[in-house]
C-alpha cells in the first residue's frame, strides 16, 4: 500500500512513517503543508494518504482543505483524516462525497495500531471509516444549519403536503383542521424561512417547498 503522510510536526510524521513502514506500507512522499500535500497526491497518486487537519499557515483547517482540494485534482483519492480536533467545515464535504474512499479518525481515540491500520485499509480500498465523535458534531451542524429546524412539527406536515402539490383546502381536508389554520401554519413557515410578504405568496409558497426538498 502506497501512502502520502501530511503532518506539520516532525516527530509525529516520522513516527506515522516508521509504523507505516513496519506494517509493510510504502511511504511514497510526506508533507508539512496543504499545499505540499496536493502536489504530493497529484504526484504520486497514492493508495491513500493520511493527513493532520491543522497545518500551516493559520494551523486551522489546511489539511482538510487540501485533502478536499486533492481529492478534486485527483478524483476519489482516498483520504484519511487522522488528528486532535473535529473540524467540520470542510470535513462535511468529505463524509458528503458519494465516492467515498475517505475517513476521519481522532488520535486520542484510536484504541490501538491494529485499529488505525484497519481503518487505513478500509479507506485504501473505497470505504468509509468515520469516529463517532466526529459524526456525532457534523450531525449537530447539520440541524443547525437545516432552515427547517425551527418548524414545529405541524408546520412539517403542512410543508411537506405543499410539497405534494396540494391546495389550503386539500392540506385542510387532509390533517382535518380549518383553512384558517392550515394558512396560520403556511405564514409560520413562511415567517421561520425568512421569506417575506413582498415577494408574493406564490413565490413564497415554490420557496419554502424548494427549501423542503433541499433538506
Amino acid at each position: 500500500m502506497r501512502v502520502v503522510v501530511a503532518d506539520d510536526a516532525v516527530l509525529i510524521r516520522e513516527g506515522l512513517v516508521r509504523l507505516l513502514e513496519e506494517f509493510g506500507c510504502e511511504v511514497v512522499a510526506t508533507a508539512g503543508t496543504g499545499e505540499d500535500l496536493v502536489e504530493a497526491v497529484a504526484a504520486h497518486r497514492p493508495d491513500v494518504s493520511v493527513v493532520d487537519v491543522r497545518m500551516p499557515p493559520t494551523f486551522t483547517d489546511e489539511g482538510l482543505r487540501a485533502a478536499v482540494e486533492a481529492r478534486e485534482k485527483v478524483p476519489g483519492a482516498p483520504v484519511l483524516i487522522l488528528s486532535q480536533y473535529v473540524e467540520v467545515s470542510y470535513a462535511d464535504d468529505l463524509l458528503a462525497d458519494a465516492r467515498g474512499a475517505v475517513g476521519y479518525l481522532l488520535k486520542d481515540r484510536v484504541v490501538d495500531v491494529e485499529e488505525f491500520m484497519d481503518g487505513l485499509r478500509r479507506v485504501a480500498a473505497g470505504g468509509t471509516v468515520f469516529d463517532p465523535q466526529v459524526v456525532a458534531q457534523l450531525m449537530v451542524r447539520r440541524r443547525r444549519d437545516d432552515p427547517l429546524a425551527s418548524l414545529t412539527p405541524r408546520e412539517r406536515e403542512v410543508l411537506s403536503l405543499m410539497a405534494e402539490g396540494r391546495s389550503n383546502p386539500a392540506i385542510a381536508r387532509r390533517l382535518v383542521v380549518t383553512e384558517g389554520a392550515v394558512e396560520k401554519h403556511i405564514r409560520g413557515i413562511f415567517t421561520k424561512l425568512g421569506l417575506h410578504a413582498e415577494d408574493g405568496d406564490q413565490h413564497r409558497r415554490v420557496l419554502a417547498v424548494l427549501a423542503y426538498l433541499r433538506s
